[in-house]
């Protein structure tokens, strides 16, 4: 894990284009760093990426409608269908009807699927702890606000709703 001195302080003129691509290669290193430390752990779970990434969502909001995660996951009802069936039969999720609306599918963790995606979930935190500890509150701060300032509204609404259990 790089410290605070091995990174270049940004530049006042932080909006030149060197900068910009500075910070988009950032992202992408990463984002492919985060996941690079999953592949073990989802490889002894039989699992792969699209499979932790519902099983996160799911996690941090129980009884979350099948349509809600497609919005939050942003892909198609086809694709996380096969998903949501693999996590089904592994004996991960379990659906429900819903309160109001019967056609409604709520999901939810089975205690299984809990421990499964609190040994995936360990393997970001660790990272992810170490790299905040190493760049401090105020850096963390600065980088969540670049990221939700990158978000549309409607994803900057999702973000907050993930933060209040709304």
């Amino acid at each position: 894990m790089a410290n605070q001195s091995a990174s270049p302080a940004a530049s006042p003129l932080f909006l030149r284009e060197e900068e910009i691509r500075r910070g988009i290669e950032l992202l992408h290193f990463g984002h492919a760093a985060l996941m690079a430390g999953m592949e073990a752990a989802l490889a002894a779970h039989g699992l792969g990426k699209a499979h932790q990434r519902a099983l996160y969502f799911i996690a941090r909001r129980p009884e979350l409608s099948v349509s809600a995660l497609i919005g939050l996951l942003g892909i198609t009802k086809q694709s996380l269908g096969r998903v949501l069936d693999e996590l089904t039969e592994r004996g991960l999720i379990e659906t429900r009807a819903g309160t109001r609306d019967k056609r409604q599918r709520l999901l939810r963790l089975t205690p299984a699927g809990e421990t499964t995606e609190a040994a995936l979930f360990e393997t970001m935190r660790e990272r992810m702890a170490a790299a905040y500890s190493a760049a401090g509150q105020g850096s963390v701060t600065g980088f969540w606000r670049v990221l939700e300032n990158m978000l549309e509204p409607e994803a900057q609404r999702m973000v907050a709703a993930l933060q209040i259990g709304g």
